[in-house]
């Protein structure tokens, strides 16, 4: 439906606004039959009952006092266009339902709270009216909800039978709860999606992480697709346990669909142009081809967590040149010359096909000839005068990000300040 819902379908239309008169046709059908009826409390009523309840330290409820109206005193107040909204008569008694995952339940929902308000003094429906009625126009056959809604079912099948209308196979699924066990709230930012879109965050892997914590799937695995999920999902082994959802755990699955993105040909295609928006974001005055920021994407697969790591300080060479003083590279080796030129010849008979091993073995294979330099200190020196850094990629593969011919201009450059 979610798909129906922006593409059109046989089921339409699916906006709330556009589909009223449904809602009041069902509407008025259970006030004909005499399952609904119209209440006129006033909202200073309604507050009036709910405060006395709660200092009898009872929950408060409504009294369903309009149920009890007579047809004379309803049209006589509708005669007055007094405002108001339509409620559910709850039969009293217990009444049992085979949930898909709980199993037989019961509940005597008259005897803990009041008539349900089924359309608001806006003719808009509460959910209680329009989920049965969509449901059933749009032929679902299962639903697939919240363990919330548990006790509510039986309200809604309870207007089903009212209605004379079949009802769906009902399932609800326990709730993801925090790692420490605590309700997920509206109030805690970061449990929003666009919070995640905005950090960097794959749609893959947040759907990854959450199914990953739950159950119905075959084991816990890292790196599914929703294809994968749909042809695992196996309702018969949902638990009735809620999931704790540790989302400390999220930057590894999304390296993981991170890596499976860089791997092929279109979705890699949709990183490079994230990441072309994203440096120009930062940095202005400069331009990258889409070839140099692929090569990139391909060298550093499996490493980055998320896309925007590569905008961090620890990759700022790729984007901009570091400054790096002959100085500093002269108290590193005596052989810092010697060093570059032996480099810059390997670098001139490299091409953008070579392969990082192979650039490996030469460079350890010329270096290691020095007489006065470890091998270790050459790649010291190399990737400082390559990434301005310490730390971080190998020197062989800084080269092969950054091309043989920026290699040898940072390498030159850096030897002759």
């Amino acid at each position: 439906m979610l798909e129906w819902a922006g593409r059109g379908g046989p089921y339409g239309p699916y906006e709330q606004s556009q589909r009223l008169n449904l809602y009041h046709e069902a509407a008025q059908a259970l006030l004909d039959s005499g399952a609904a009826y119209r209440c006129f409390c006033t909202p200073q009523r309604l507050e009036l009952i709910k405060k006395e309840a709660l200092q009898s330290r009872q929950t408060p409820r409504y009294d369903n006092r309009c149920r009890h109206l007579t047809s004379s005193q309803v049209q006589d107040k509708l005669s007055k266009n007094l405002p108001f909204v339509v409620r559910f008569q709850l039969p009293s008694g217990a009444h049992s339902f085979q949930d898909l995952v709980y199993g037989w339940t019961h509940h005597d929902v008259a005897s803990v709270e009041g008539d349900p308000v089924i359309l608001k003094q806006d003719g808009f429906p509460t959910y209680h009216l329009a989920n049965v009625v969509d449901d059933y126009k749009m032929a679902v056959s299962h639903v697939l909800r919240g363990e919330e809604w548990l006790i509510s079912t039986t309200k809604h099948l309870l207007m089903y039978r009212a209605l004379g209308w079949p009802p769906p196979a009902y399932a609800h699924l326990p709730l993801l709860l925090n790692k420490d066990g605590s309700k997920l709230s509206k109030r805690q930012g970061d449990i929003f999606l666009q919070h995640f879109v905005q950090s960097g965050y794959l749609p893959d892997a947040l759907l990854d992480v959450i199914t990953n914590c739950g159950s119905g799937f075959a084991g816990n695995q890292i790196g599914r697709t929703l294809p994968a999920l749909i042809q695992q999902y196996n309702l018969q082994s949902t638990s009735t346990h809620s999931a704790l959802l540790d989302l400390e755990k999220l930057p590894d699955f999304n390296r993981v669909h991170l890596t499976r993105w860089i791997e092929g040909a279109d979705t890699r295609a949709q990183l490079v142009a994230q990441l072309q928006m994203l440096l120009q974001e930062k940095y202005k005055d400069l331009t990258f081809d889409k070839e140099y920021i692929e090569r990139i994407l391909v060298l550093r697969k499996g490493h980055l967590n998320l896309l925007t790591d590569l905008l961090s300080p620890d990759y700022s060479y790729l984007w901009v040149r570091p400054f790096v003083q002959l100085e500093d590279l002269n108290r590193l080796s005596s052989e810092a010359s010697e060093i570059g030129s032996l480099v810059v010849q390997i670098l001139q008979k490299s091409h953008h096909g070579t392969s990082l091993e192979v650039l490996s073995k030469e460079l350890r294979s010329d270096l290691q000839r020095l007489k006065a330099t470890k091998y270790s200190t050459s790649m010291k020196l190399l990737r400082l005068v390559l990434s301005g850094l310490q730390t971080g990629p190998s020197v062989a593969e800084m080269m092969l990000s950054l091309g043989p011919e920026e290699s040898i201009i940072r390498l030159q450059k850096a030897l002759s300040s």
